[in-house]
């Protein structure tokens, strides 16, 4: 029996990887070269992100977007049943703040 799962997804960035997680899925896939990490979750709409990241060239954070269906249907999971329960989505590191919504 599966325990009823929380309405929150999990993003961060490890090593050459932006990293997804939700309902015990892990999903990584590669991050722009020079990241170094995301920091702040602007957006959230059904598998689309809109966030800021911090590359290692530029001193200024940059606005990022991530599309997270092809990625998950390149994984041969249904990205509308899998997304459909996402309200929103934080940082790993960014565990009581308000992010996406």
């Amino acid at each position: 029996m599966r325990v009823a799962i929380s309405n929150e997804a999990v993003l961060s960035s490890e090593k050459n990887f932006t990293v997804f997680r939700f309902d015990g899925h892990i999903i990584r896939f590669r991050a722009p070269y020079s990241l170094e990490r995301y920091t702040k979750v602007k957006e959230w709409d059904q598998g689309y992100l809109v966030v800021m990241a911090k590359y290692r060239h530029k001193d200024k954070e940059e606005e990022e977007y991530i599309d997270l269906v092809p990625i998950l249907e390149n994984l041969y999971f249904d990205s509308r049943a899998f997304l459909a329960p996402i309200k929103k989505v934080r940082l790993a590191d960014d565990g009581c703040e308000e992010s996406g919504g």
